[in-house]
């Protein structure tokens, strides 16, 4: 199984030892960097296949250093924090992060954490240049503009249709209500994201066996959506 080369960024020494431990033992190879200006260096350097990033770093916020990794890379950037606050994460998020632990934090939790973006990382190899998306019962054909459930054609609106492909394309990945509003609708008024709510629920209704214990789209309270991997 593919393991990815993972860079920690964290100044305190516990939780930095802690994280290291927890690779070592689960055979993940990693690389360590106390501070925002190491941990982009280290990036460049070593273009990791992922980031575990904390945000309250001692020469700069840890938001600064997702912008400057998103300037030439698109890693996988998981943001461990002590911020729980939802303004906290969706500023993470709408600057590049892909995920948001919150600390205190299990080790099984950052574990399985690192296992769906794995599982992302795989995906977007495979499937880089593809015309068709395969997520469990869930197929897009991206040429013919169609979307199946099972062995029956789903009946999409084009708002439903651009919600899908989008969150598709993100699988794995926490997209905040702007980021969706922004790409869907082109803007991100009060509005757009109460529009949001509801095509989300259409959807869900299309594509969930249970639609008040979703398989496929995760919700995020405050925050947005996911699209999680179905085997």
């Amino acid at each position: 199984m593919f393991k990815p080369f993972i860079l920690v960024v964290e100044d305190d020494a516990p939780v930095r030892n802690l994280i290291s431990t927890t690779l070592k033992t689960h055979e993940y190879k990693y690389i360590a960097a106390p501070t925002g200006e190491q941990a982009i260096l280290q990036a460049s350097t070593h273009q990791p296949d992922i980031v575990l990033l904390d945000l309250g770093l001692p020469d700069m916020d840890g938001v600064e250093v997702i912008r400057r990794i998103r300037s030439w890379s698109n890693m996988p950037i998981i943001v461990i924090s002590a911020r729980s606050e939802d303004s906290d994460k969706i500023e993470a998020l709408d600057n590049g992060a892909d995920d948001y632990l919150t600390k205190p934090f299990s080790v099984e939790e950052l574990l399985a954490r690192l296992r769906v973006t794995t599982r992302r990382l795989v995906m977007m190899q495979t499937e880089k240049g593809a015309s068709v998306f395969v997520n469990g019962k869930l197929r897009i054909d991206y040429a013919a503009g169609c979307a199946y459930y099972g062995e029956n054609e789903l009946h999409l609106t084009p708002i439903e249709y651009k919600l899908m492909c989008l969150m598709a394309k993100n699988v794995g990945k926490v997209l905040t209500h702007t980021y969706i509003t922004q790409n869907v609708w082109g803007s991100s008024w009060e509005n757009d994201v109460a529009s949001l709510r509801v095509f989300m629920a259409a959807l869900r209704k299309k594509i969930e066996a249970e639609p008040g214990a979703p398989q496929y789209i995760q919700t995020h309270i405050g925050v947005g959506y996911r699209m999680m991997k179905v085997e």
